[in-house]
Order: C-alpha cells, then sequence, then structure tokens
C-alpha cells in the first residue's frame, strides 16, 4: 500500500514508530506536512497539492493532526476523503473529539459513564452551574485545551468562582466538572484500535500536580484493566466513529468515568509502558479495512 501521514513534525516518535511499522510490512509511508498541502476543489475533480506538485494516488492517510491546526488539518483530510482515500479515522470523528462539549454530549447520549459535567454562557449563571457539578472542589477546562494546558483545579466555591469569572473575562468557553478525588492524581488510558482494547496504561500525576499528562512531568505503567473498563473504551470508541483512539477514564467510586476520547494518542508513552506494538497494530488495521472510497462517517452526532 502507499499510506500518506499528515503530520507536522516527522521526527516524532509516533510518527517514526507508524512509518517503521509500515515499511518492516512493506508498504511505503510518506509523512506530509499538512499545513504545506494546498488544495484543488473542483468538481468531480478534487487534488491535493503540495511543495508544488500535486500528490499521487494513496491508498490510505493516517491522520496526526496537531490540535493547534485543527480546522485547515480536517479540510485537507477531507480533501484525502473526497478523492477516495481511506482515512485511519475520518474528519467528522476527528472533529467530534476535538470538541470537548461535543464529545461529552455523545458519550452521555450513549450511557458511557462521565464525571458530572456543567456549561453555561451566561456569567449570571456562575453559582448556579457551581452548585449543578456538585460544589467544590471543582476542575475547570478551556474547550480548547490539550495536554493538560487550561485545566484548573479549585478547591473551595470561591476560588471557582473567581478562575470561571477570569476565564469568561478572557471570552474563552469553559466545562465545569466535578473532581474525582479518589482517583488520586491516577487515570488510565486504554487504547483502542478497530474496535478492541489493545493496550492500557495507569498514569500518575508529577508531584503535587492533580493532572496526570505525561507532557506534564506524569509517570505510566502497564495496568490491567476491568471488563467494565474495556466495555467503556471501546463503547466511547464507537460512539464517537473513530477506528484508533486513546480514551482517558478515571476510576470512581461508581465506576469508570471518560475524561477525553483522543483522536491522535502518542505512541511513546504507552509502548515503553505496556511493550505492545501498537503501530503494528494500527498497520495492520489498514490492511484489513482500506479500501478506495470505503469512507463513511461513522455514529451520529
Amino acid at each position: 500500500m502507499k499510506i500518506a501521514m499528515l503530520a507536522r513534525n516527522a521526527s516524532l516518535y509516533s510518527h517514526q514508530r507508524l512509518k517503521k511499522a509500515a515499511e518492516e510490512r512493506g508498504h511505503q509511508l510518506d509523512i506530509i506536512n499538512t499545513l504545506r498541502c494546498y488544495m484543488n476543489i473542483a468538481s468531480r475533480r478534487p487534488e491535493i497539492y503540495y511543495n508544488g506538485h500535486i500528490l499521487p494516488k494513496y491508498d490510505a492517510v493516517i491522520p496526526r493532526i496537531g490540535a493547534s491546526v485543527t480546522f485547515y488539518g480536517l479540510a485537507v483530510l477531507r480533501q484525502f476523503e473526497m478523492m477516495g482515500v481511506f482515512p485511519l479515522n475520518e474528519s467528522v470523528a476527528i472533529g467530534r473529539s476535538r470538541d470537548k462539549l461535543r464529545s461529552l454530549q455523545i458519550l452521555s447520549r450513549e450511557g458511557v459513564g462521565l464525571p458530572v459535567t456543567t456549561f453555561a454562557h451566561d456569567p449570571r449563571q456562575t453559582e448556579e452551574v457551581l452548585e449543578l457539578a456538585g460544589g467544590a472542589p471543582l476542575v475547570i477546562k478551556l474547550l480548547e485545551g490539550t495536554q493538560g494546558i487550561g485545566v484548573v483545579l479549585a478547591d473551595t466555591d470561591r476560588s471557582a468562582k473567581s478562575v470561571v469569572e477570569a476565564f469568561r473575562g478572557a471570552k474563552v468557553n469553559i466545562l465545569v466538572q466535578e473532581f474525582i478525588k479518589e482517583a488520586g492524581g491516577e487515570d488510565i488510558r486504554v487504547l483502542v484500535v478497530g474496535g478492541k482494547a489493545i493496550a492500557a496504561m495507569k498514569r500518575t500525576g508529577a508531584e503535587g500536580d492533580f493532572r496526570s499528562n505525561l507532557h506534564r512531568g506524569g509517570s505510566a505503567n502497564t495496568v490491567k484493566i476491568s471488563p467494565e473498563e474495556r466495555s467503556t473504551a471501546i463503547r466511547s470508541a464507537k460512539a464517537m466513529g473513530l477506528n484508533v483512539c486513546g480514551v482517558d477514564m478515571l476510576r470512581a467510586n461508581h465506576g469508570p468515568v471518560v475524561m477525553e476520547v483522543n483522536s491522535s494518542p502518542g505512541l511513546e508513552g504507552i509502548e515503553n509502558a505496556t511493550n505492545i506494538d501498537v503501530a503494528g497494530k494500527i498497520i495492520e488495521l489498514l490492511e484489513k479495512r482500506a479500501q478506495p472510497g470505503k469512507t463513511k462517517t461513522v455514529g451520529k452526532g
């Protein structure tokens, strides 16, 4: 197969692992800088140009689109889809996952366990929103934040109100969520590939940090997940319509609650923690499913 990977930084561990895994199986994988693509949106003749040349025909495309370039990255991915190229994850599904509010609404509809989450526009409703979320301590998140950036833990109702008002003053959208204290600064990431939970790791936050993101100094170890956690991860991926994703969940007293579904999960942490060839399993999925013109919108919402 000829595979295109949309990625801005070709040297990242995840991108190099996917390239190596593809080449070891006899495929050609070209890493294409997403922002250097430009498109000819002509009737029945969609084309993508790259560095002054029209891109050749590919069998599949792996979107590794950074959060900061989501809008343009999805436009490029849609153009590939219009050309009949099979996407590892579809543009519609990635768009759902990048919108924290929309993704939580979809998961809620499917009955997936979630932390109590509130959202409002009118600043006069701040106190009601905090009360709905269960009161302090509360986690306040920017809708557009990634890798733990724009996430604040407010220990008191007063501090929560101040944080909410500060974010609103900056005219940014936020979610207010209950704080799952029993999680103890740890979360579980489950990698789902082709409807199967293939790997899981427990991430622990750095000393004094309630966020467990590896980018923020957290550590990771392999973990055995329960049947309920496995089912939650698989259901979450299906609800979002993602073939490959990382499902982040906390262990609450009442069962697993999903915090986020990541459509471009990093591979370094989970491969090192579990010694599982995640990159190889992703390429195997493409081998099984990549067919011309098989793009379709999976899931609803």
